[in-house]
């Protein structure tokens, strides 16, 4: 049989970085094997599920280029691939489950379970649930059911096994049975559990690799058993390792950001998070770091995914963005670069971009994208390109500006500037070069004094691209404004 994964997410929230992983592990996995890939929605928790938080994790997963073969708004011969439109099947092997005797009605209440557990944890055992209600009489349950008790649907446990697990990420695991006890399968609303309905999907759409989280290994047992009793095959099970942050913990929302979409909303490139997803317990086989998705996909195996956690280090992926912002070409980045820049007010959210703006936004990332981790940080650089005021605090820099030859640097440059028709960088770079060559100054002499005059700052983006993003006019201002400064000192 071809190879058929899946990734199942509970539509409960967005996409984190854990469910990231291993949709991207099952991904590559399909892919590199001429596999099917399956998506599909496991939103039996009617409480805290969301039709929002469903379309939320669609929109992170296509942006990460993770493409399902089959499955939700895909379609497929499996169906349906939603949790909650699957209730008529789960009922039916059910009812396979309680007329073999593998099942059973249960009727205790939450009190009286509370009370088991008790009572287990003094003895020192594990608590687990008991039988209780394991050999009820059909009189017994009519008893039950007319003090309004609603019964839930228990798996019987078989006594005495060795329930072995060959994963293929952490070898051979082995469950005791005895210490699981009988659980339960369909909740009195008649709703299926996880580790009941997930088995059903997986049999019926013939999963063949089930890889998901290591919290996933000690539901593993259960699942097994339920196999095992409708006679079916089980797959094969990775369980890869757990994300931890910098101090050794597991990641929560105490850490930060953890969901995909903080990630977007920064700046961050996708196929960046995809590069730095990958390697969160993969190891490629050589020294290679940064992976398309095409390469990624040739090199991943299981048999290079670690047993120990992975560390979520930011920057090691503010590492890898900068790589990719680097060798993504400018024009590609505008539309994600400009939800920032309307933020600071630099276009209307309404107005659709001429050229002449697009060619401005092409020079600006030009000029910072050197100097940043992701889009976000363009906010910080903003400043260097609009606006008339300038602000010299440094003082080595107010002393820069009072040296002899100043003067005559700004009043030259304001001249030339103001005599060109079109200020492009190579053009700006020209006319900075013409003064020194002019005024018989040394490269430093002209160009930072310039760039204090115009920016208030020592440092910062390429100086060039600073005069033709600011434009004669701005130019102008800036400089009258650094002139009545000046003569204040």
């Amino acid at each position: 049989m071809s190879v058929r994964v899946r990734f199942a997410p509970s539509p409960t929230g967005p996409l984190h970085i854990g469910g990231a992983r291993s949709a991207l592990f099952n991904y590559l996995f399909a892919a590199g094997k001429d596999g099917t890939f399956i998506l599909r929605i496991e939103d039996t928790d009617l409480e805290r599920s969301s039709h929002e938080s469903e379309i939320g994790i669609i929109d992170a997963l296509r942006r990460l280029g993770i493409n399902w073969d089959e499955g939700i708004e895909v379609g497929g011969d499996n169906g349906p691939y939603r949790q909650t439109q699957r209730l008529d099947i789960y009922k039916q092997y059910t009812e396979k489950l309680l007329a073999a005797g593998q099942a059973y009605y249960c009727y205790c209440t939450e009190e009286e379970l509370e009370q088991e557990r008790q009572e287990l944890m003094a003895r020192g055992e594990t608590p687990r649930y008991m039988g209780k209600c394991r050999d009820l009489t059909a009189e017994q349950r009519r008893e039950l059911e007319a003090q309004g008790r609603k019964p839930v649907v228990r798996f019987k446990v078989p006594a005495g096994r060795e329930i072995v697990i060959n994963d293929l990420v952490r070898g051979k695991v082995v469950f005791e049975s005895d210490g699981i006890g009988d659980y339960i399968i369909v909740k009195s609303d008649g709703i299926p559990t996880y580790n009941y309905a997930v088995v059903i999907d997986d049999l019926l759409m013939n999963i063949t690799h089930v890889i998901r989280g290591e919290e996933h290994l000690s539901n593993t047992p259960r699942q097994v058993l339920i196999y095992e009793a409708l006679g079916m095959k089980v797959p094969d099970f990775a369980h890869i390792s757990l994300i931890l942050n910098s101090e050794g913990r597991k990641m929560s929302k105490r850490d930060g950001d953890t969901a995909i979409v903080d990630y977007f909303n920064k700046g961050y490139l996708p196929q960046a998070l995809v590069n730095f997803i990958a390697l969160l317990g993969w190891s490629p086989s050589g020294e290679q770091e940064f992976f398309s998705m095409e390469e990624l996909v040739k090199e991943f195996s299981l048999e290079r995914v670690s047993k120990s956690p992975a560390v979520f280090d930011l920057n090691k992926l503010n590492y890898i963005n900068s790589y990719y912002l680097m060798q993504t070409p400018p024009e590609d980045l505008i539309d994600l670069a400009l939800p920032f820049l309307r933020a600071e007010g630099l276009f209307n959210e309404a107005d659709i971009l001429s050229e002449e703006q697009r060619q401005w936004i092409v020079i600006f990332l030009k000029a910072v994208r050197e100097k940043i981790n992701n889009l976000s940080e363009i906010r910080d650089y903003i400043k260097f390109f609009t606006g008339e005021e300038v602000d010299v605090t440094d003082e080595e820099a107010r002393l820069i500006l009072q040296a002899p030859t100043v003067p005559a640097v700004l009043e030259l440059l304001r001249e030339k500037v103001l005599a060109t028709p079109e200020l492009d960088p190579p053009t700006a770079k020209s006319i900075l070069k013409q003064i020194g060559k002019e005024l018989k100054l040394k490269g430093r002499d002209v160009f930072m004094p310039v760039r204090i005059a115009l920016t208030g700052q020592m440092h910062g983006p390429d100086l060039d691209a600073i005069l033709a993003l600011l434009g004669p006019n701005s130019i102008e201002q800036r400089l009258n404004k650094t002139a009545k400064y000046l003569k204040q000192d």
